[in-house]
C-alpha cells in the first residue's frame, strides 16, 4: 500500500503535464478560423522594427522582403544593436531607417526594442511590429497583423516556424519539428481553449499604446516569453494568428543546441516564477496559461515520462500495475499525437528514418537539462547562422 501511494504521488504531476500537452496538441492539429480584421476608417500607420546584432550577411535580403510587404506609409526601422560589423551601413544602403545603439553592458533584444520605442515616440505609429533580422514573413502578413492588433486592441503573435529542411541533419530536423509543435500546434490549442498566446519573438504586433507601456528594457534571455506573461496579467493577452507565417532558417546542429540551451534554460526559470501567480489568478485564460507553463519542453517531457515509468515499474511492481499503466497510457497518447502532427504538418520537414532517432534526440538534449542544474544559461547569445 505504501509503495502504491508513492506511485500515485509520483504520477500526479506528470499526469497533469501530459494531460495539458495532449489537450493542447489535440486541439491544435487543424487551423483556426480566420480572425476578422475589422473595418478600419483608415489604413493603420505601421512601424516594423528589426533588432539586428551583427547581421551584415543577411540584413539586405531581409529588408528587401519587408519593404516589398510594407503597407503604404509604413516605416522600416533597423536597430543596429552593439554591432561590430557593417550591419548599419548595409541596412541603410538597402533602404531602411537605421539607428545604432552601443551599450555592451546592456545586451539583448529587449534593450534594442526599448531604444526603438524611444526613437519612434516623437511620431508614433498606430502599430509596432517586431521581425527578427533572419526572418521572412508571408505575403500580406504585415498589413494583416497590424489590422488584427488594432481591431482587437491587443498584441498579436504570428506563427513563427523554422524553414523545413529535410536534407539537414536529423537533430536539426527534430528540433524544427519540436519548434513547430510549440509555436504552431500548441498555440492553436491555447487559442481554442481561450488562453493567451505565447509571444515567441518574431512576428509580434502591438498597438502603440500597449507597446509604449510594455516592460521592454530587460536582459532576460527569454524576454519575449516574459513580456507576453506580463501583458496577459495586465489584461492585454496576446492573440495568436496562424494564417500569418514567419520563417527562419535553422542553424547547424551546434548552433541549434546552443539556441535551445538558451531558450529552454530561460523557459524553465521563467515558468518557475510565473506559474504560481497565474494559477491563482482566478481567470480561466491566465490559469490555463499557468498550466501551459508547467509543461516542460517536449524532449524533457518525454524523458520525465520514461523515467517515471521505469521508477514506478520497480517500486509499485508488487502493489499493482495501475500507476505504471497510467504513465504508459500518457506516453502512448503523446506519441500518437506527435505522429498525427508529423502527418498533418511536417511530412516536408522530417524524413521517415529520422523518427527512429527520437531516442538519440532526447540524449542529444540531455546535456541542456543537466547544465541547467550546474551552470544555467543567464546571458543572451546570438545564434550562429550557417
Amino acid at each position: 500500500m505504501i509503495m502504491t501511494g508513492i506511485g500515485w504521488a509520483l504520477l500526479a504531476p506528470i499526469f497533469v503535464m501530459s494531460a495539458v500537452f495532449a489537450i493542447e496538441t489535440a486541439l491544435g492539429l487543424w487551423p483556426l478560423r480566420a480572425r476578422p480584421a475589422g473595418a478600419a476608417s483608415r489604413q493603420p500607420r505601421v512601424a516594423v522594427i528589426v533588432p539586428a546584432h551583427d547581421e551584415e550577411t543577411g540584413i539586405t535580403a531581409t529588408i528587401a522582403a519587408l519593404l516589398g510587404d510594407l503597407p503604404s506609409g509604413g516605416r522600416l526601422l533597423v536597430v543596429a544593436d552593439n554591432c561590430s560589423d557593417l550591419t548599419a551601413a548595409m541596412a541603410l544602403r538597402a533602404g531602411a531607417d537605421v539607428i545604432e545603439r552601443h551599450d555592451p553592458g546592456a545586451r539583448g533584444k529587449g534593450y534594442a526594442l526599448a531604444f526603438a520605442r524611444d526613437h519612434l515616440s516623437a511620431d508614433p505609429p498606430d502599430v509596432a511590429i517586431v521581425i527578427d533580422a533572419d526572418c521572412r514573413i508571408s505575403a500580406g502578413g504585415l498589413r494583416r497583423l497590424a489590422e488584427i492588433a488594432l481591431a482587437g486592441d491587443r498584441p498579436v503573435q504570428a506563427s513563427y516556424l523554422m524553414t523545413p529542411q529535410p536534407e539537414a541533419g536529423p537533430m536539426v530536423q527534430l528540433s524544427g519539428f519540436a519548434f513547430l509543435v510549440k509555436n504552431l500546434i500548441r498555440q492553436r490549442g491555447l487559442a481554442r481553449i481561450g488562453a493567451p498566446a505565447i509571444l515567441t519573438g518574431s512576428g509580434m504586433a502591438f498597438p502603440w499604446p500597449i507597446f509604449a507601456q510594455a516592460p521592454l528594457a530587460t536582459s532576460d534571455i527569454v524576454e519575449d516569453l516574459r513580456l507576453g506573461i506580463a501583458l496577459a496579467r495586465r489584461g492585454q493577452s496576446p492573440l495568436f494568428v496562424d494564417d500569418v507565417t514567419i520563417l527562419s532558417d535553422p542553424s547547424s546542429a551546434g548552433g541549434t543546441l546552443a539556441q535551445r540551451r538558451r531558450w529552454e534554460h530561460g523557459f524553465l526559470a521563467t515558468a518557475g516564477h510565473a506559474v504560481p501567480p497565474l494559477l491563482m489568478s482566478g481567470q480561466w485564460g491566465t490559469t490555463w496559461l499557468g498550466l501551459h507553463l508547467l509543461v516542460p519542453p517536449l524532449a524533457l517531457l518525454m524523458m520525465i515520462n520514461s523515467l517515471i515509468l521505469f521508477v514506478l515499474a520497480i517500486i509499485v511492481g508488487r502493489g499493482g500495475p495501475i500507476p505504471p499503466l497510467f504513465v504508459l497510457s500518457g506516453l502512448l497518447a503523446i506519441t500518437l499525437l506527435l505522429v498525427g502532427a508529423v502527418w498533418t504538418h511536417a511530412r516536408d520537414q522530417i524524413r521517415a528514418a529520422t523518427l527512429l532517432r527520437v531516442p538519440l534526440y532526447m540524449l542529444w538534449k540531455l546535456p541542456i537539462y543537466l547544465s541547467g542544474i550546474t551552470r544555467r544559461e543567464r546571458h543572451w547569445i546570438r545564434t550562429r547562422r550557417d
